[in-house]
């Protein structure tokens, strides 16, 4: 973990990692007095399409970061090292996959995409309010 400002998770490259990133995540929620619900959702689909779509082609780690912003939200980032940009998707109805950003627009105050310089990936960012 990293300073109390900023909590950190080096991601396992195995699908049964996001029970630990989910125990991770309720324990830090845990801490600053916030329901652990709709953090643990967000960051069990931004985890999965991580591990997924970047992380399944490399070797590089995922890292998931919580900290908490000015006004007191959550703000989570899982950095990957894939470049390929994910994109909100038409849910289909009969689709087993595909719904993961859906769930986080449906759910976070705002999120977004920064590539990183030169090449190295990528961060997938989402703000999730108190309540």
């Amino acid at each position: 973990m990293g300073c109390a400002a900023e909590n950190e998770m080096v991601v396992k490259q195995d699908p049964k990692a996001v029970a630990e990133v989910r125990r991770f995540v309720r324990l830090v929620a845990g801490q600053w007095g916030m329901d652990d619900f709709v953090p643990c959702l967000v960051a069990t689909e931004l985890v999965t399409n991580a591990l997924q779509h970047a992380a399944s082609a490399t070797d590089e780690e995922v890292i998931l970061r919580l900290s908490r912003t000015e006004d007191d939200a959550l703000w989570m980032e899982v950095q990957d090292a894939g470049c390929d940009l994910p994109h909100l998707l038409a849910a289909d109805t009969s689709s087993e996959t595909g719904r993961g950003l859906f769930i986080v627009d449906q759910f976070a105050r705002c999120w977004g995409i920064r590539a990183l310089a030169d090449n190295v990936g990528k961060v997938v960012f989402a703000v999730i309010d108190r309540t």
